[in-house]
């Protein structure tokens, strides 16, 4: 009998328990011989248990001040550990597997580059989350969407007549990879940073995805100029709604033989 061939499938599990994931994902996740889990909630790791008895937690590899590639590492060399001894490994990833979160990627590649089959299984994310809990709609305005340490770093810049998204907003500022939280000096410096675009006195909105059946999403409106003092976590993402309405460009209306009237809204 030919040794059976091993394989990793990273999947998404979507933002809230059980009600957000597809049904290849969990068939995926049923049919495994061993199943990795990354998820907010030990419930959710129990209901996986229920698809598959034999799920192993992710969540033991971080620790406090631990390096956070340190912790990928080992989860990626856990999984590969599987897939070499010829398993059919399924990893569940809650949100996106490929949103925010390198260990799937960096384990896909790892895979493929060994010679073993590995893809992943879209899911539903916070992005998909918010668009309907907030009620937005990025083909009206536009939108656009940072990590907002990356944005506070580097030379980036805002179009302020769209939406701006700024993930991880919770850990603005953390630069060292080995904390999950932020310090209100650092806020106040990416405060800063935004006021170039916006007023201090913008109104932003502070969300999260609901995890589990049984809660709400947070959808907290305040002042930009209120952020530092903001209850914020890992899991929150900062939303700025357009300061200035779009502006028509002339130049490529009287190209076209366009005027103002003649473009259609909705």
């Amino acid at each position: 009998m030919a040794e059976s061939k091993g394989e990793f499938i990273a999947v998404s599990t979507g933002m809230n328990l059980g009600g957000q994931i597809s049904v290849i994902a969990k068939d995926y996740i049923q049919k495994a011989d061993v199943v990795f889990a990354l998820m907010p909630h030990t419930l959710a790791e129990r209901w996986l248990e229920r698809l598959n008895p034999n799920v192993r937690s992710l969540q033991p590899y971080y620790g406090v001040g631990k390096y956070r590639m340190q912790s990928y590492e080992e989860m990626i060399e856990a999984m590969m550990d599987e897939v070499r001894k010829g398993r059919k490994v399924c990893g569940a990833f809650y949100g996106h597997a490929g949103v925010f979160a390198c260990v799937p990627r960096l384990t896909i590649d790892k895979a493929r580059e060994e010679g073993f089959r590995a893809l992943m299984e879209p899911g539903i994310s916070a992005e998909a989350c918010l668009y309907a809990d907030v009620g937005i709609d990025p083909g009206v305005h536009g939108i656009q969407g940072y990590e907002a340490s990356q944005f506070l770093f580097y030379n980036q810049s805002v179009n302020n007549a769209a939406y701006a998204v700024m993930w991880q907003i919770g850990i603005v500022g953390e630069h060292t990879a080995t904390q999950f939280e932020t310090k209100p000096e650092w806020v106040e410096a990416f405060v800063e940073r935004l006021n170039e675009w916006y007023p201090l006195s913008h109104e932003v909105i502070l969300y999260e995805a609901a995890v589990l059946p049984i809660e709400e999403p947070r959808v907290e409106r305040l002042q930009l100029k209120d952020l530092p003092h903001a209850d914020m976590s890992t899991k929150t993402t900062l939303i700025i709604p357009p300061a200035r309405n779009l502006e028509l460009n002339i130049d490529v209306l009287e190209r076209m033989g366009l005027k103002p009237e003649d473009i259609a809204h909705g």
